[in-house]
């Protein structure tokens, strides 16, 4: 395993294990899952490199924009979840109750 390979690797699995056992507030979370997939995206970017295929580099940008996707819909969550609950905390919300 190259050190490139593990740093990547274990930044995923940080970001991982981050998401997992540190839930208290759900802006940590999300910035779990933003570190989960910028590790994806530079390990992306870096093989499509190694392979030297043109083909292959639209996966990285395209993984790129469901990330942007995916954090302004963290956002609007977060957003929403504080102004009707008044705090991120995690366990203060409950989805059975309107």
């Amino acid at each position: 395993m190259t050190p490139v390979h593990f740093s990547f690797t274990s930044a995923f699995m940080l970001g991982l294990m981050g998401l997992a056992f540190h839930r208290t507030h759900l802006l940590s979370a999300l910035l779990c899952l933003e570190g989960m997939m910028l590790s994806l995206f530079i390990a992306l970017a870096l093989w499509a490199l190694q392979l030297e295929a043109t083909a292959f580099s639209v996966a990285p940008m395209l993984l790129l924009a469901f990330s942007a996707c995916e954090a302004s819909a963290g956002l609007a969550l977060l957003v929403a979840t504080t102004r009707t609950h008044g705090s991120d905390r995690l366990q203060n919300l409950n989805l059975l109750q309107c």
